[in-house]
């Protein structure tokens, strides 16, 4: 096999790492010995040092590491900065469908529903705009009420809460019957 296809096979383990990889990781896994690997990389170093490409390869207590040259740090922070698109987990639905259906909600009452914290999924959602603290329940200690939000409407297409498909009846006796057996589950153990 040609040097090239050595380069880009040691490329591709590099950017797949994400992180250092030793020589003798490297070597092994492309089929050479270490002198050999290391004179390959050597050249890939200076290749990437002389050529206008956004990356290099550094060394690092005889290890390598594929990265972004400094000069180019102000595009990744640019992009860095834009607005990512909110991705919901199945805890952060749960939560969130929780609150919809539910609201005006605390804190707890969504725990006691859920049976488990909520602390993240309630601040991520608050992050991504979903839900908002929409009063306080008048009770010791004054917990927030949680309700959901204009872009809460947006994102899942409909013009107010009534608008939230209704929950079968019958779907809701078998949550309620899972439920009943999981918790005798954990009470039997």
């Amino acid at each position: 096999m040609d040097i090239e296809h050595y380069e880009g096979a040691i490329e591709a383990l590099l950017f797949a790492m994400g992180k250092s990889v030793s020589l003798s990781a490297i070597a092994k896994a492309i089929g050479h010995d270490t002198e050999t690997t290391r004179k390959i990389i050597d050249n890939m170093m200076l290749s990437y040092n002389t050529a206008k490409r956004g990356i290099k390869i550094i060394e690092l207590e005889n290890s390598y590491q594929m990265c972004t040259k400094e000069e180019y740090y102000d595009y990744l922070v640019k992009l860095a900065l834009q607005p990512k698109k909110a991705s919901l987990s199945d805890v952060m639905l749960e939560t969130l469908s929780i609150i919809a259906y539910k609201q005006p909600v605390t804190k707890l009452e969504i725990e006691k529903i859920r049976g488990v914290k909520c602390d993240h999924a309630i601040n991520k959602l608050i992050e991504y705009n979903l839900i908002q603290e929409v009063g306080r329940l008048d009770a010791p200690g004054r917990p927030i009420l949680f309700g959901t939000t204009e872009e809460f409407l947006r994102s899942f297409g409909v013009h107010g809460i009534e608008e939230l498909p209704e929950l079968d009846p019958v779907q809701i006796e078998d949550f309620k019957a899972e439920a009943e057996e999981e918790i005798q589950l954990k009470l039997d153990v």
